[in-house]
């Protein structure tokens, strides 16, 4: 009998999976793809980044690599291509947010093509404690060309920055910051995710219930728990006039969770009438939310009524930029942030939508058991009617919306090594 051989890994990494061999002398820790898909970062915990492009012929080669921290890295994202063609994000545990910009006149392969500013980045924010960040997301408004950023640390510290300039990305001010739960003890277990809704505006029932079209919407893992953050306009006297501003309310709390939430996901579709969010838990469970904005008398709004809207709401939704539709800027109140009372503070939820906070109410629509592993990540696709989980199995969950509105599991991936054969 002909000896046992090895099939040719390469022949059977084409079928599905290809293996990128990336280089790092220590585990990564985070990966991103571009919008386009055809660049891919990763990033280690030896405080460096590397990019790779893809080829016409659908492979991948290394364009740079460069140490972006100190210490390890725990996420990096491409920012959206409307904002600039090729910028990065990143946060280590040096308790640094950095920003790359690809230079694309130099030579790959230098260590220079994303830290060419006398090799530092573009723009970094330090944490105000010792406490580092944990998590980040940002969010480009293209009707107003704002840009916003979501940073929180270790010490459960929510901080939202903004951006009026898209030109110039060293001009961030803070809008608001609140602790979303109160701070773990030193040495425990934490989890903190932060994620922006990716929807240009709310939801039209939301709107109708008095929640700003530039309202911005945030969903947080904060260890044992999640929860919806809204933004509220508030109005300040100042020499020169009054001003407005965003400020952080807590909106709703997703119960239910018996373990560390992992990661945080709000689907897109705000047409639906309501949005929908999942979490990804340690107990080993997907959970699937429905955030709704109740009238009076808790009368769940349908689509249909979006006919009898009131006059004015519907003029609202006709406005664009151009026409006379007022954006409040926030440059002037942003200053004022850290002076305001209460700024930094834990928040409850209001019930009764005073001050111009509008309730809403979570219910949980899917419990999903990931193969009884804890869970790790979840993502929605660009319809929002696509999930995908990912955990301690080593596989890709997919989970499909069905039109009663429950979801269920549609198909499962998982890496596969060639078995040997005989020749």
């Amino acid at each position: 009998m002909a000896p046992m051989m090895d099939v040719d890994a390469t022949e059977t990494e084409q079928e599905g999976f290809v293996l990128l061999p990336v280089g790092h002398k220590d585990m990564i820790e985070a990966t991103a793809f571009n919008s386009y898909g055809d660049r891919f970062a990763s990033s280690s915990v030896d405080g460096k980044i590397k990019v790779y492009n893809r080829h016409k012929d659908g492979s991948w080669n290394l364009c740079d690599t460069w140490g972006a921290h100190t210490s390890e890295i725990l996420e990096i994202q491409w920012l959206p291509p409307t904002i600039h063609p090729n910028l990065i994000a990143s946060i280590g545990t040096d308790g640094k947010f950095k920003l790359w910009v690809e230079d694309p006149t130099l030579q790959p392969g230098k260590g220079r093509r994303f830290n060419s500013h006398s090799n530092r980045p573009v723009w970094d924010l330090r944490s105000a404690s010792r406490a580092p960040f944990l998590s980040f997301a940002i969010k480009y408004n293209p009707e107003t060309r704002h840009t916003y950023l979501a940073l929180i640390n270790r010490n459960a510290l929510l901080t939202v920055y903004e951006n009026e300039e898209p030109e110039n990305m060293d001009n961030w001010a803070e809008l608001d910051r609140v602790n979303v739960c109160d701070k773990p003890a030193r040495g425990e277990e934490v989890s903190f995710k932060v994620a922006f809704d990716p929807n240009l505006e709310p939801c039209y029932t939301a709107i109708r219930q008095g929640v700003q079209r530039d309202a911005l919407g945030v969903i947080v893992a904060s260890m044992n728990k999640a929860s919806i953050w809204r933004t509220k306009e508030i109005s300040h006297a100042v020499s020169l006039g009054s001003t407005s501003t965003k400020e952080l309310y807590l909106a709703a709390e997703l119960k239910g969770h018996r373990g560390l939430v992992r990661d945080v996901a709000w689907a897109p579709g705000s047409i639906r009438g309501f949005d929908v969010v999942a979490t990804a838990c340690k107990d080993g469970f997907v959970r699937v939310f429905q955030i709704t904005t109740p009238s009076k008398g808790d009368k769940e709004p349908r689509s249909k009524e979006f006919a009898t809207l009131p006059e004015h709401v519907v003029v609202a939704a006709q406005r664009t930029p151009e026409n006379g539709v007022r954006h409040a800027p926030s440059g002037i109140g942003a200053g004022l942030a850290s002076a305001r009372p209460g700024t930094g503070g834990s928040r409850q939820p209001d019930t009764q939508g005073n001050d111009g906070e509008v309730p809403h109410a979570a219910r949980e629509v899917s419990k999903l058991e990931a193969n009884r592993a804890p869970v790790w990540r979840v993502k929605f696709d660009a319809d929002g009617q696509l999930l995908g989980s990912t955990g301690d199995d080593g596989k890709l969950s997919l989970w499909r919306r069905e039109p009663s509105g429950i979801w269920s599991k549609s198909s499962e991936l998982a890496m596969t090594r060639g078995l040997p054969i005989s020749l």
